[in-house]
């Protein structure tokens, strides 16, 4: 009779496994404390805050007013100012025929029937777009940086400097929790889940420290902070 209404013992499906981040508190607490100092020089956090909302904005005002395949050259310019890893070499598709290339990648990446997609497909589709060679692996931090403007809770910061397992840097190494770091290579996947989890803590830890507005914000500052930290320490070191 079992066999005529299933089998109860088949369990049900069951979601892969997160990504643990083993992150240092110690290391966190240093980077926030020396961040809301050194804001506080230059007019306090929420300045820098404020900055980056009104990023967000731009990147929304740019592929929500109108359809982004007509995007004006001058509109995506100014977005490319604000990102570091872009700007420094976006240069041959600011003219055609790159710019009709990248205007492709980009309305495909942003276009509202491929948001059923998972995030990490989207991600590669877009970097299809394009030579697959190291010097283009900044369109990754590119189609990274639309996404998370665009929505700024739904698509965490997924840019390489936050994590690149290929190149083994990136802030999730730089607060990771082993004496023992400068010697080990972290196999931790450079995906959409290990970016959500990384916001997941960082969020937690930026409220157990009293943290209650613009959590999502902060975090992304307190990644940068870590991330400049490191450029520091190498002399200027750019992705």
């Amino acid at each position: 009779m079992t066999s005529l209404f299933g089998n109860p013992q088949v369990p049900a499906p069951v979601n892969p496994a997160r990504p643990r981040l083993d992150l240092s508190g110690p290391i966190l607490t240093r980077a926030f404390e020396t961040l809301v100092a050194g804001a506080d020089k230059h007019g306090g956090i929420e300045q820098w805050i404020d900055a980056l909302k009104l990023k967000s904005r731009m990147i929304r005002q740019a592929l929500e007013q109108g359809h982004p395949a007509d995007m004006p050259l001058d509109t995506f310019k100014s977005l490319c100012a604000f990102m570091a890893s872009v700007r420094r070499r976006v240069g041959p598709y600011l003219e055609q025929p790159g710019w009709s290339d990248m205007v492709a990648a980009i309305t495909e990446l942003v276009d509202e029937s491929n948001e059923a997609l998972p995030v990490d497909e989207r991600l590669a589709a877009f970097c299809a777009h394009f030579p697959q060679d190291k010097k283009h692996r900044w369109v990754r931090d590119l189609a990274a940086e639309l996404l998370h403007g665009l929505d700024y809770e739904r698509y965490p910061l997924m840019c390489r400097w936050v994590w690149d397992k290929k190149a083994n840097t990136g802030v999730i190494r730089e607060i990771w929790f082993d004496d023992n770091i400068d010697n080990i290579t972290l196999d931790i996947p450079d995906g959409f889940e290990t970016y959500l989890v990384l916001r997941e803590e960082l969020s937690q830890f930026l409220t157990d420290n009293g943290v209650f507005r613009d959590v999502l914000w902060y975090v992304d500052m307190l990644c940068a902070k870590v991330y400049a930290d490191y450029i520091s320490a190498q002399g200027g070191l750019y992705l």
